[in-house]
């Protein structure tokens, strides 16, 4: 298959997508150091060219889901940084209503279904959501997010049996930043690359840079193709890397600050930048542009966040039960 050419638009909303999930990441660090934002908290800072790839390659209708780093997926899947800041803020215009934090952002109408604190949880669920568009005989396609952490779950290899078997459209996306939690991918497992895993289900699967946002785009495109064509599920394993620690409190001594600097080079949002410059001639005036863009929308979602309510204490047991009359909820 050639290489697929892409165009100044395409590099320019890459390059804008990518600088607000890292300058909102960015802020919300700072803002976790101030205490405005409690609880865990884990940043997306150096994986932005996963979800500017996917992006590109899939339709909006398409569902998402993910584990808990998933600010940068749910602002890329269109929820506004004022929601997704007033939720990391605990506030009641919040995506998931101030109720959820960090770890559980939600867009219905975003098509986008978390946010999973449950390492590997979110495997089956997006197998389902798969499952739930093959049956409305839709050909939408579930891209189903997971650390290299949660590779060693059961339910991954449950699940990509089923898939299989009913062919299922779901991408299975495999975020490898190399380090889980704290421990090397060389030092929990004796198959350290991931994608070889989708062998024993004769799964399509393959290995991708995934600090290029154009080599994800080929790959998530080949198979979104092969998906809405009835060919069933494949296995992408994204090589990432994440520049800060695992959350908040990570103290990241398990890596060297030398590996850390030699990954930066790769910068995804820095070669795009040069991209735009070096082969369109993108003028740094209009790349500035951009950037005060961003800050203003980052600002603004925390002046909107500072200023927005509180949940009503009558919240507290709203969206645990479909059945709004359910008999076992004591007031």
């Amino acid at each position: 298959m050639a290489a697929i050419t892409f165009t100044k638009e395409t590099y320019l909303y890459w390059y804008e997508l990518m600088q607000l999930l890292r300058r909102f990441e960015e802020k919300t660090g700072q803002l976790y150091g101030m205490q405005k934002i409690r609880g865990f908290c884990h940043l997306y800072i150096g994986q932005e060219a996963l979800a500017a790839g996917c992006m590109t390659a899939t339709r909006q209708e398409d569902p998402y889901i993910t584990a808990y780093r998933d600010h940068g997926l749910a602002l890329a899947k269109g929820i506004s940084a004022n929601a997704c800041m007033a939720e990391l803020f605990g506030k009641a215009t919040g995506c998931s209503k101030g109720k959820g934090g960090s770890m559980h952002f939600f867009g219905k109408n975003e098509y986008f279904f978390g946010g999973h604190g449950i390492v590997g949880a979110q495997i089956g669920t997006g197998a389902g959501l798969a499952f739930a568009e093959k049956y409305k005989g839709t050909d939408n396609v579930s891209l189903t997010f997971f650390g290299d952490g949660a590779a060693r779950q059961g339910i991954l290899h449950e699940t990509f049996n089923l898939a299989m078997i009913w062919k299922l459209p779901v991408i299975f996306i495999c975020e490898n930043n190399h380090y889980a939690m704290g421990t090397s991918v060389e030092r929990t497992s004796n198959v350290t690359d991931i994608y070889k895993l989708a062998d024993a289900y004769e799964m399509p699967a393959d290995t991708v840079n995934g600090m290029s946002p154009e080599a994800v785009h080929e790959a998530v495109a080949r198979a979104v193709k092969r998906a809405r064509e009835g060919g069933g599920p494949t296995l992408l394993e994204m090589k990432t890397y994440r520049f800060k620690g695992h959350s908040m409190s990570d103290p990241q001594k398990y890596r060297s600050k030398d590996e850390v600097e030699e990954y930066k080079e790769q910068d995804p949002i820095e070669t795009t930048k040069k991209t735009l410059i070096e082969r369109f001639g993108v003028a740094e005036s209009e790349i500035e542009a951009i950037n005060e863009r961003i800050r203003e929308v980052v600002d603004e979602s925390v002046r909107f966040a500072e200023e927005s309510p509180w949940p009503d204490d009558d919240e507290l047991l709203k969206d645990v039960y479909q059945q709004e009359d359910y008999p076992f909820i004591i007031d």
